[in-house]
């Protein structure tokens, strides 16, 4: 398929986001590991929803990075086979992440004193979560008009004249029978 516009759109931000998930991945562990050694380190602070907030970070910057992964499979391919895995893991990562965001406003909303890493990983999910919005949206474009990328229903994909007996992207061989 010719380049769209979502696609034009999609990878510089998929890029973007899958830096800024393993930010949130080296921040978040290096907190939690402090908070089960029970180190009370000046940069970490913290309150009551910390530790939850830090585990479902961590947790959605995980499953964010492994969507990437299918999201780059779909940006290479651009069809609508590969927009399948690259959807489905996209919404997962998005929602994890936007349960870590609601973490992140109540630990703000709680207050107290935090240090300068666990409000950056307050701030990068922040972000992420408004950026891995736009960018299951971007991937989704497809659904509604096929300049923005390819769509749930290609037209010209897998179209066989109406015979079942012939497979998707399938070639029968001159001579051969296939069962």
């Amino acid at each position: 398929m010719a380049d769209s516009a979502g696609r034009k759109m999609a990878a510089p931000l998929l890029f973007l986001n899958l830096i800024m998930y393993l930010i949130v991945i080296g921040f978040a562990s290096w907190a939690i590991n402090r908070f089960i050694n029970g180190n009370n380190h000046p940069s970490l602070g913290g309150n009551g929803a910390t530790s939850f907030f830090l585990t479902f970070a961590l947790f959605a910057s995980v499953v964010g990075v492994v969507s990437k992964f299918a999201g780059s499979n779909h940006l290479r391919a651009w069809r609508s086979d590969s927009l399948a895995a690259a959807a489905s893991s996209s919404i997962i990562a998005w929602a994890l992440t936007a349960l870590a965001f609601g973490f992140a406003c109540k630990e703000i909303s709680i207050g107290g004193w935090r240090g300068w890493r666990l409000r950056i990983v307050e701030a990068f999910i922040i972000i992420l979560t408004f950026t891995q919005l736009l960018y299951v949206l971007l991937i989704h474009a497809g659904m509604y008009s096929s300049k923005y990328g390819p769509g749930y229903r290609d037209a010209d994909y897998g179209m066989t004249g109406g015979d079942p007996a012939v497979h998707k992207g399938t070639r029968a061989v001159p001579g051969s029978v296939v069962v």
